[in-house]
């Protein structure tokens, strides 16, 4: 006999159960997988993309140059003549017209990039409009120099060409890079690598606009001098880049008092634009890069430990304790075998990170010697005419680099100011990353040890000297450094209590103050009050309900209060072993522990399979198993530990608040169905008494 009423409601609880699974196991899989998956991929779907977005205007930019001026000129016989002062020859319609249509193209590529990455139009729509358009503007204006080349005349003794025509070089080499690049792109997401979207940050997604902004207010101060000063339109483009990035050359300078007003203003609404724009990739390539460099790095050091503890034969203390016997063997509880690989991952994340700054500057360093070396050689070659050496392309160079600009060797060559300009809006930003780099190795070195000098000499501290010198020579031979001491002595307070030896000012001004702060708040006061409630009817089972419910929101506030800290909070063992007990974990039962696995693979077209979560988690019933040195760990993805536990708090708690809520429904729907069965019979009561009159029968008083 089927129960009237009861199954709709069982088929909406499992859809409920189904879809709380599913969310959980989707956040699990993108995290996991945005730290297992190859660095290509991360390039290919972010990296490129920002490249394509900086450098496609850029090459628009150099493409207005290209059209703007004739492309060869008559050098003028004489004493002073060069061909910076060449007498233009008229280009033919022909090469104005091709030149015209390419510049179209790549700035309709360009929109269609920029309203991809505004998430205005689509992937599908949106990237073949790029790649084409960037494809076929970089031939035509390559098949127009060879034109301008080979085609027609040759230039002589009294013939040259012109900034626009290797202006025209630069931005074909652009646009054939970046479509380059963006086939990459596209591949990547044709092969499922990744989402065929962008999922860039705020700062990410303006570096376009930004550098559309830089490029517009470049050529459109390059346009006000040309009518204030008289000079050609590409010599003001060379004199209001040098001008932006603070190098100032010197050999182009106002001569006019209009000329020298305007410079207050243009001077300071460039630099702060610049600025936008060197923020934006620095944190493309400090934040974001930093970030996939030290999750590489963390499982490359994390694979050569467990090799290194197989090799030893300490695999035993990686395996979980399932037997008293095991227990005495190895002398530790499985708890404390736990803590034992909680502090393991912490040394290789010490390690790691050491590494990783120091890597970060090896490559930005790298980059900079590069541009450098190269731009001696460019130089050296642009500028034969004044006969510099190597060494006076590299003296240029560094000066440039540096932006001292003493300006007393510059640029007069047509092909050297094309080649200056692009030139250095490369180089200033990698002299900024470079910078940034050294203020966690080198500028930290040298801080710590004027520090230590200090104390040694003429700032003496508390300490005394002997004490001093043991603490000098313990942190030179620390193994794992100060950020590890400072982790394990970090907060040694019972659950409950997490957070609270912050400062009163350790989260901010606004923290208190934010609505979810004020709705968490309210949340705690109800649970508590419904906990008393409880305790007053003597249902102990909804009071012990209730105060989880309070410590899970009271948790969510206090770790509320770590995010965005610097450094990144950073928790204990003993911490993690709360937060993993309000979601459900007990470190001290191994049935959800498993032994480490040294070699992780990772497949991003794998729709589903056994390593793609992170953390406690239920699949089907069944807890997963998981180690603290495993591809499952919390401290082995690229969020940070506040933001995990953040996030896991509020599956548990909406999981929590709906499970209420359908008990509350249910509840309801039994008080319902206790009613109508109440009336039924009551109902049925009456008519059997009215049949038996009609009957004639005898009715009990």
């Amino acid at each position: 006999m089927n129960d009237p009423g009861l199954h709709e409601p069982i088929q909406e609880e499992s859809k409920n159960v189904e879809e709380d699974h599913k969310d959980e196991e989707d956040f699990q899989k993108e995290d996991e997988q945005a730290f297992l998956d190859p660095s290509r991929w991360w390039f290919a779907s972010t990296a490129f993309p920002l490249l394509a977005g900086t450098f496609g205007p850029m090459a628009s930019a150099f493409s207005v140059c290209a059209l703007v001026e004739n492309w060869r000129v008559i050098v003028p016989h004489g004493p002073g003549g060069n061909e910076a002062h060449g007498i233009d020859i008229k280009d033919p319609e022909w090469l104005i017209a091709i030149n015209t249509i390419s510049l179209v193209l790549a700035l309709v590529a360009n929109i269609a990039l920029l309203l991809n990455m505004a998430r205005r139009l689509s992937f599908s729509i949106a990237q073949p409009i790029t790649i084409v358009g960037w494809f076929i503007s970089s031939l035509l204006l390559i098949a127009l120099v060879f034109a301008a080349t080979y085609g027609m005349e040759l230039p002589g003794e009294d013939r040259a060409l012109t900034q626009a025509f290797y202006y025209a070089i630069i931005a074909a080499g652009l646009y054939f890079v970046i479509a380059t690049l963006m086939c990459v792109t596209v591949y990547g997401a044709y092969k499922e690598h990744y989402p065929q979207e962008f999922k860039l940050t705020m700062s990410q997604r303006t570096l376009m606009l930004q550098t559309i902004s830089y490029m517009v207010y470049l050529l459109a101060g390059a346009a006000v001098y040309y009518r204030v000063e008289g000079w050609k339109f590409l010599d003001c483009v060379y004199f209001t880049n040098y001008t932006l990035l603070t190098i100032g050359i010197g050999n182009y300078a106002p001569k006019t008092h209009t000329g020298r007003a305007l410079l207050f203003p243009y001077a300071i609404g460039g630099i702060v634009i610049l600025g936008l724009v060197v923020g934006s990739i620095r944190s493309l390539v400090l934040e974001r890069g930093k970030k996939k460099l030290g999750s590489r790095l963390v499982e490359k050091k994390r694979e050569q430990l467990l090799k290194k503890m197989h090799k030893n034969g300490q695999f035993q203390k990686l395996t979980p304790i399932d037997s008293d016997e095991k227990a005495d063997e190895l002398g530790m509880t499985e708890r404390e075998r736990r803590k034992f690989e909680f502090e393991l991952m912490r040394q290789i994340q010490d390690q790691a990170n050491e590494r990783q700054k120091w890597s970060a500057l090896f490559i930005s360093g790298s980059a900079w010697l590069v541009l450098w070396l190269v731009g001696g050689v460019v130089f050296w070659k642009a500028e034969h005419q004044q006969d510099w050496s190597y060494f006076g392309g590299l003296y240029f160079a560094y000066t440039s680099l540096l932006t001292i600009g003493y300006g007393d060797y510059t640029n007069f060559s047509n092909s050297g100011k094309p080649a200056f300009v692009f030139w250095s809006l490369l180089a200033v930003p990698t002299l900024t990353i470079v910078i940034s780099n050294m203020g966690d190795t080198v500028v930290k070195g040298i801080r710590d040890a004027t520090d230590y000098l200090g104390q040694f000499t003429l700032l003496p501290g508390e300490n005394s000297t002997k004490q001093r010198a043991k603490q000098l020579v313990t942190s030179l031979t620390s193994k794992f450094g100060k950020d590890h001491e400072a982790g394990a002595t970090m907060m040694d307070q019972p659950p409950g209590l997490i957070g609270e030896k912050e400062g009163p000012d350790s989260r901010g001004p606004s923290h208190r103050t934010t609505a979810t702060d004020r709705l968490a708040g309210e949340m705690e006061k109800e649970e508590l009050q419904e906990a008393g409630e409880a305790e007053r009817r003597g249902d102990q089972v909804s009071k012990h309900r209730h105060e989880y419910h309070y410590q899970l929101v009271r948790e969510f506030r206090n770790v509320m209060g770590h995010l965005n800290q610097t450094p990144p909070r950073r928790y204990t063992y003993e911490e993690w072993a709360w937060f993993l007990q309000l979601m459900g974990e007990d470190e001290d039962d191994q049935r959800s522990h498993r032994k480490a696995p040294i070699k992780v693979r990772s497949d991003s077209r794998k729709k589903d399979g056994p390593d793609m979560q992170k953390g406690p988690t239920h699949d089907k019933g069944q807890q997963r198993k998981w180690s603290w040195l495993g591809n499952r760990s919390p401290l082995m993805g690229e969020m940070d530990e506040p933001e995990w536990v953040l996030e896991r708090l509020s599956i548990t708690l909406e999981k929590e608040l709906k499970s209420r809520h359908e008990e509350e429904r249910r509840r309801r729907r039994e008080q319902a169905s206790d009613s109508e069965e109440k009336a039924a019979s009551s109902s049925g009561s009456s008519r059997t008494l009215e049949q038996q009159e009609r009957n004639g029968d005898s009715v009990p008083l």
